[in-house]
């Protein structure tokens, strides 16, 4: 009986002492096949962030596409009406009906008149003067510079020039000297 009793509580030893040890060995495999489920979910994530990120993408290409489209239509249509108001030499009236031309009741004597800033006095000897190139424009009427060249078919002016209205004519002035680089004789 003594060695059944001890084969009994080896048995029972070997049973306390296993069933951790089985137990530690089944909770490991289940951590081991979690890790790898949580690995794959996590691979699956990424692929559909990255797929989701590649629509948005592709979305916003084509939100920049069509945007772009309107645009370039819109800038077409500027142009076109820009074209419609541009100065007309041919047309002798072409300035009736403009905004900057409201004060303009035709030439005065004794005076320059400057659209969108109105008339201004002109000393006695530039009345009626004829601006050539070389020669300088007086300071007092180098402020009145042209507020769109592209209304009267000029070119931008350059850096340190400035297209001023001078009498009918307009010019172009250095900003530092008044040199008159260029002239546009009876605009109006």
């Amino acid at each position: 009986m003594k060695t059944l009793a001890k084969a009994a509580a080896v048995a029972i030893g070997l049973i306390t002492v296993s069933a951790p040890l089985a137990a530690e060995a089944q909770s490991r495999q289940d951590r081991r096949e979690w890790r790898q489920d949580h690995r794959e979910d996590r691979r699956d994530n990424r692929r559909d962030n990255r797929q989701d990120r590649r629509e948005w993408r592709d979305d916003r290409r084509d939100d920049r596409r069509d945007w772009r489209q309107d645009n370039r239509h819109d800038r077409r249509d500027f142009r076109q009406d820009r074209r419609a108001d541009r100065w007309d030499r041919g047309n002798p009236n072409w300035w009736r009906g403009r905004p900057e031309f409201r004060s303009y009741s035709g030439p005065r004597r004794g005076y320059y008149f400057a659209p969108s800033y109105g008339y201004y006095r002109v000393e006695p000897r530039y009345y009626g003067y004829r601006w050539q190139r070389g020669h300088s424009l007086p300071y007092a009427y180098r402020s009145y510079h042209v507020r769109d060249p592209y209304f009267y078919g000029l070119r931008p002016a350059p850096r340190g020039y400035r297209w001023v209205h001078a009498n009918n004519d307009i010019v172009l002035i250095a900003l530092a000297t008044g040199l008159i680089a260029d002239i546009v004789l009876n605009v109006y």
